[in-house]
Parts: C-alpha cells; structure tokens; sequence
C-alpha cells in the first residue's frame, strides 16, 4: 500500500558533475553506463550526500560486498546531524576532505562511533538466496528470494520508506540484472512503481541500467520514467540531462 504524500516536498543535495544542485523528493535518477563502467563513486556520493537513510538494491552483488564497497568510499552507516548537514566527504569533520585519503576507511569508522542522529545503510541482497550464499545475520541486511521477486523488492522498499523518517535516498542495481534474471518489461514495470514509491514518500532514487545491454527503444522507455539521467561514458566522461 502506497501512502499518500501531505507535505510539499523536500529539496536533497545532488553530488553528482554537471547536475543541479538539488532536485524535489519524489524524483528518479537513471544512470546509464556501460557494463564496465565504473559507477561506485557515482553511486556512493548520491547516497551520502543530504542523507537521514538510504537503501541499497543489489540484484547484482551480495550484501557483503556492498558493505564492502560503502566502507572503501566512507559512506558512514551512523553520523550526527551536524555532520550530515556540514560534511560532503563522509569522514564527520565538516572540512570537505577524508580523514583516510587513501579510501575513506577510517572515516567511516570515526563517523560511526559518533552518538546522535543516524545516518541508517539497510542493504536489500536479491542475490544470496538464489544461489545458496551464507547470509548475514544484521538487523540492516534483508533478502528476498530471487533477483526476479519484484513484489519482494517492491515490499521491503515500501517498509524502508515507511519505517524512516526525513530524507531517504534508494539506490538500485541494477535494472538489467533484473532483466536478464526476468525481462525487460519486469524491470520497466519495478521501475514504474518505484518511481511511484519515491512520489508517495517524497525519496529519491538512483537507478543502474547499462546502456548497450538493451536496444535504443527500451533505453527511450527506462529514460521516460525518470526525472533525469546521468550518463557515464567508458572513459568516465559524465553528460546529464535533467
């Protein structure tokens, strides 16, 4: 069930090159890139950047290895408020540089030590159960059965926007794994509703579709459905259009 929205919606920050500054909750953000790209910085500055809780959607790497990768780019599960409204680097000194310049290790790890406001990673793993994988046992890791179960991914999306509150950023990767692991129509569709979810709870979402996996009329149709994109080109070069 999709609440409605009652308040005028929030402005978040947008750390990403040649983007506006902010963009209104409720909008969607496609990434295109190749299938080599490298996206994690993209995807990492979005999320802790303006941030009270984020989701991340992986139906293409486990939830271990996101956590691996949110600690190598600083994103701090827990920061003060202070830090979140003063800090873009995620190492919770407000100075705009990493305590680590190396990876940012041990930023995030002072941020996380910090009591006060937190700043809550939840990690939706598509893929662990599927192939039998270990599983985590962290009250912020959840699972679903399959990177096709797009009523399971719809649901604890739905439970993350609704259980948290202020700014809540979702990031979802990728939209063509969840093609190849069903078709193209199902990722349009999870995408659709997505985008309704984001509306209804005044988020934001990040959405990872590789460009040349998909023909020219299916990439028209995932760029319809959002507010704006954000395309990464193999030699990093990022063009937007919003």
């Amino acid at each position: 069930m999709v609440a409605p929205r009652s308040i005028a919606p929030m402005d978040y920050r947008l750390a990403i090159e040649g983007a506006p500054d902010t963009v209104p909750g409720g909008s969607a953000v496609l990434l295109l890139h190749p299938s080599t790209g490298e996206t994690d910085r993209i995807d990492t500055d979005f999320l802790k950047t303006d941030t009270d809780a984020f989701l991340v959607i992986s139906t293409r790497t486990t939830a271990r290895e996101v956590m691996q990768k949110l600690d190598h780019y600083g994103v701090a599960e827990r920061r003060t408020d202070a830090d979140r409204e003063g800090d873009d680097d995620g190492d919770g000194d407000g100075d705009g540089t990493n305590a680590n310049d190396d990876d940012g290790r041990e930023g995030a790890s002072a941020a996380n030590e910090r009591p006060g406001g937190a700043v809550e990673a939840v990690v939706l793993d598509a893929l662990s159960v599927d192939r039998g994988y270990s599983r985590r046992s962290a009250e912020n890791v959840r699972y679903v059965s399959a990177p096709d179960d797009v009523e399971g991914i719809l649901a604890v999306t739905e439970e993350f926007l609704a259980t948290h509150e202020g700014k809540r950023r979702v990031s979802f990767d990728s939209l063509t794994e969840l093609a190849y692991y069903a078709d193209e129509e199902a990722a349009l569709d999870a995408l659709e509703r997505m985008v309704r979810l984001l509306e209804a709870y005044d988020a934001v979402g990040l959405f990872h579709v590789s460009e040349e996996v998909h023909d020219a009329a299916t990439i028209r149709r995932f760029r319809a459905l959002c507010d704006g994109v954000v395309d990464l080109d193999e030699d990093g070069t990022i063009t937007v259009d919003f």
